[in-house]
């Protein structure tokens, strides 16, 4: 029960990460011991998956167009827009610093031994190309897809203009889309009523068939990229959130972010863990217009672990293959290639693969280096999604601060009149 003075207790606050982080400990208990077990349970943790993948898309299109469809200051979508790509754009730079510094002083290659198995890697698509997939679909069923995210949102933008244009919030449709998004996240809390079952069942799954390589050759790029995560994430995501909102924003990210965390750690999924990222904005006091077009465009374009990710695969293969990793011209490269291999991702679990390719073609690694880079990508997937997906709460807490100015957390307490 919540305490008089309206705070909630410790179990209140911290009931659902707990119920996730036992439902993953004790699935990893399950694929240690008995791995057979483990694999059998698959099934209950991909409905688990599949439940958070059927509900992005109609989420991620009604809460824009909804978003934007109420709007009727169009100078505030346009601060949000440019807040958001400010935000993507700047921690995305300090990302990729911090990865090249660390990579120098700690190689993720040194002391490995590994035999290169034979692969062939598919043709690269031209630049244009690369753009007009990113960015539009050649059919219109094809929108309803997680696989592109990036055209929906466009397509969802535009949808909104036009809803506002032709009455908004208070048309038909504003008010249908209004309710649509209300029946969604009602639909996004039972889903997470299951999930600590569905989570256990899944990395029950993942430890029972793949658990021995994560003590193989990889361990060493293992051992450099997760300290990296975990320092990124101590070191830095409190200072964007005391820029976002002082103390008292870190305070409210250290109280909400962990359930995005857990989820998609677990899920490795950004995607999936859309519907959590929400819960945890509204909870913080994100406006709804903010989250709503932050946090969907946050799932292609919001990828800071993906950038440490390819920058230490990229190091890894510099070493494997006896190429020195140094210089302005290879670094600038590496960051332009791990910008681009994060972004086309989607936020789909092991869609690394095609940025995988960029990476080998674009550097002109042999084909056999693909499935050392996919192995690695399918090890660093977890700790990548995991700051992906939580930096997007706290993207959406620092385009708020852009958009509405540094106290409008105290503003939304009532604590400044």
């Amino acid at each position: 029960m919540a305490t008089q003075t309206g705070k909630k207790t410790f179990w209140q606050q911290y009931k659902t990460p707990i119920l996730l982080l036992g439902g993953i400990a004790a699935g990893s208990l399950i694929g240690i011991v008995a791995p057979s077990v483990g694999q059998t349970l698959k099934p209950v943790g991909d409905i688990l998956l599949n439940l958070l993948f059927t509900i992005v898309v109609p989420l991620v299109f009604v809460s824009i167009a909804c978003a934007v469809g109420s709007m009727a200051n169009m100078s505030r979508l346009g601060k949000i827009l440019g807040g958001t790509v400010a935000a993507f754009l700047g921690t995305g730079a300090i990302a990729a610093a911090c990865v090249l510094i660390w990579v120098n002083l700690f190689s993720p290659s040194a002391g490995t031994s590994i035999q290169l198995a034979a692969a062939e890697v598919g043709e690269a698509q031209t630049a244009a190309e690369m753009i007009v997939g990113s960015l539009t679909v050649s059919d219109f069923p094809d929108l309803w897809s997680k696989s592109h995210m990036l055209p929906l949102i466009i397509f969802a933008i535009i949808t909104g203009f036009c809803v506002a244009s032709c009455g908004g919030e208070n048309s038909p449709v504003g008010k249908l889309l209004a309710n649509l998004n209300d029946i969604i996240m009602k639909f996004v809390g039972v889903i997470m009523t299951i999930a600590p079952i569905g989570l256990g069942a899944y990395f029950a799954n993942l430890i029972g068939e793949f658990g021995p390589q994560l003590l193989g050759d990889y361990g060493r790029a293992m051992v450099v990229y997760y300290p990296l995560c975990l320092l990124y994430v101590v070191i830095f995501f409190p200072l964007y959130a005391f820029f976002a909102g002082g103390k008292q924003g870190v305070r409210q990210m250290m109280k909400y972010i962990l359930t995005p965390a857990v989820t998609a750690f677990a899920t490795q999924s950004s995607a999936a863990t859309l519907p959590v990222n929400k819960e945890a904005c509204d909870a913080i006091g994100v406006p709804e217009d903010v989250s709503d077009l932050v946090l969907p465009m946050g799932c292609t374009m919001h990828m800071d672990g993906s950038v440490l990710s390819s920058i230490v695969k990229i190091s890894f293969l510099f070493g494997v293959f006896n190429m020195p990793f140094t210089g302005a011209g290879t670094y600038a490269m590496a960051i332009a290639v791990a910008i681009l291999s994060a972004f086309v991702l989607s936020g789909a679990p092991g869609g690394g693969l095609v940025g995988e390719m960029l990476i080998v073609s674009m550097f002109g690694f042999p084909a056999e280096a693909f499935p050392l880079i996919a192995t690695l990508g399918f090890l660093f997937d977890p700790a990548a999604t995991c700051l992906n997906a939580s930096g997007d709460t706290i993207a959406s807490m620092m385009v708020t601060r852009l958009v509405e100015g540094k106290d409008w957390l105290t503003k939304k307490a009532g604590l400044v009149k």
